[in-house]
């Protein structure tokens, strides 16, 4: 697929650099001659240097060929424009990143969608959407639906006390432990692992489980961790992520924002009439002990410094906040958040990656998920009639090693993959999978 991208600040840069990674032809546009120089250091693409809204340069970026265009500059009034203009030039598709909330209700969204745009995104409030349903699952470290919420992604640390540790896969298998789930991957320290029956579990791991709706909550309590009822929240940082989870959340528990900027401190206390606005410094131990931080079931760090978000959620973990959750957006200190015992990671690059994926798979995937703390991806399928999937068992199917399919579902009923299970026309399915084999995953399907 010919995709171009307009815009390599760090967002732009993350997506040339995983698209390019999955075999596509990539043109990037930049104004910056020093960010084209960097983006073409770790990547394979073509650079194009100019104005992103300019005819010219579009049409040098071969936008009337393309079958992608993704605008992610800083300004998102350039954004929509370029996405606009490459749109009519010829681009096949063309989405465009906003920071507007505005934007996305349904009658103006029409509007963007009759202009040409075929795709508007938002990342940090779809990173807020996110935050919002972790508080409904504190023993996660991560959840995600798929299949309109009858199959679940479930991510969970293994805790001392979880039942899982030192035993084997086919022993679990063996008892009936692992009828409610599938363990679809498990991260150690950096290492990715495919769980096979002699694999073992360890404390620390972080295991990946497809699963029933229903049963979510019991499967995540295997960690070890009791799920805990939220009733208060302390945010370090007044950012969009920080004022779109405090306007969801301030009617129905106790909400703080710690802000250091006095002016904007104002401005939030005007703005959220139910939530309580300290104007202080969070990286201040005393301050943050002054106004409750170890009384408080959750903690959301989202400063725009993702070395200061580490700190204060490393402080209120130690202080004895049950939930610690930061956003780290330089991707170098993810595994480093993780290991110090910081409870989910928040990034808008994997966000938006997730977002803008599925517009590069040639098969029909529904949804996409890019998981943190792993290069992996959960993706979700419709089986389409006489694929491949369609015409054997699972464990017949010859998938690529590093893919698992994890669930199952047919018109209203979810059930767990496992070696005999068989798929028809139309059941969703979802299927784990490592990057260099997501462009094989399509074709058991199609």
């Amino acid at each position: 697929m010919k995709i171009v991208v307009s815009g390599v600040g760090e967002m732009g840069s993350h997506l040339a650099r995983m698209l390019s990674g999955n075999g596509h032809e990539i043109t990037v546009i930049e104004s910056d001659a020093k960010r084209l120089s960097n983006v073409s250091n770790i990547a394979d693409l073509i650079t194009v240097e100019g104005d992103t809204t300019a005819f010219a340069v579009l049409r040098r970026a071969g936008v009337r060929r393309c079958d992608l265009f993704i605008a992610v500059n800083h300004d998102e009034n350039q954004n929509i424009l370029a996405a606009i203009m490459a749109k009519q030039l010829g681009a096949k598709k063309s989405i465009a990143r906003i920071d507007n909330n505005e934007y996305l209700e349904p009658n103006n969204k029409e509007m963007f969608i009759d202009m040409g745009i075929d795709y508007l995104f938002y990342p940090e409030q779809v990173a807020a959407t996110e935050v919002i349903n972790l508080l409904g699952h504190t023993s996660t470290t991560d959840y995600v639906d798929f299949s309109s919420g009858l199959l679940s992604l479930v991510v969970f640390r293994l805790e001392p006390t979880s039942p899982l540790l030192g035993r084997k896969l086919v022993d679990l298998a063996a008892d009936g432990s692992i009828s409610e789930f599938r363990a679809v991957a498990v991260t150690r320290g950096s290492q990715t692992i495919i769980p096979r029956g002699a694999d073992e579990f360890f404390e620390g791991d972080v295991v990946y489980a497809i699963t029933r709706k229903d049963v979510a909550k019991q499967v995540a309590e295997l960690s070890g961790q009791a799920s805990v009822e939220v009733k208060s929240l302390m945010i370090l940082g007044g950012s969009r992520i920080g004022v779109r989870v405090a306007s969801e959340l301030q009617d129905i528990m106790d909400v703080k924002i710690v802000e250091y900027n006095g002016e904007k401190a104002f401005r939030l206390a005007e703005q959220l009439e139910k939530t309580l606005i300290i104007h202080a410094d969070g990286r201040n131990l005393e301050a943050m002990q002054e106004e409750g931080l170890s009384n408080m079931d959750t903690f959301l760090a989202v400063t725009g410094r993702s070395e200061t978000n580490i700190l204060a959620a490393m402080q209120a973990k130690r202080m004895g906040v049950k939930k610690v959750i930061a956003e780290v957006e330089n991707l170098n200190y993810i595994s480093l958040a993780e290991s110090v015992g910081i409870d989910t990671i928040i990034n808008k690059k994997r966000v938006t990656a997730s977002n803008i994926f599925s517009f590069t798979m040639s098969t029909d995937v529904q949804a996409i998920r890019c998981l943190m703390g792993s290069e992996a991806e959960v993706l979700e399928f419709i089986v389409k009639p006489n694929s491949p999937a369609t015409k054997a068992m699972v464990k017949d199917l010859r998938l690529p090693q590093d893919v698992i399919i994890g669930g199952v579902v047919r018109g209203d009923k979810a059930f767990i993959a496992v070696g005999d299970t068989t798929m028809k026309a139309y059941d969703r399915v979802v299927v784990f999978s490592m990057p260099e084999s997501i462009a094989k995953v399509g074709e058991y399907f199609n």
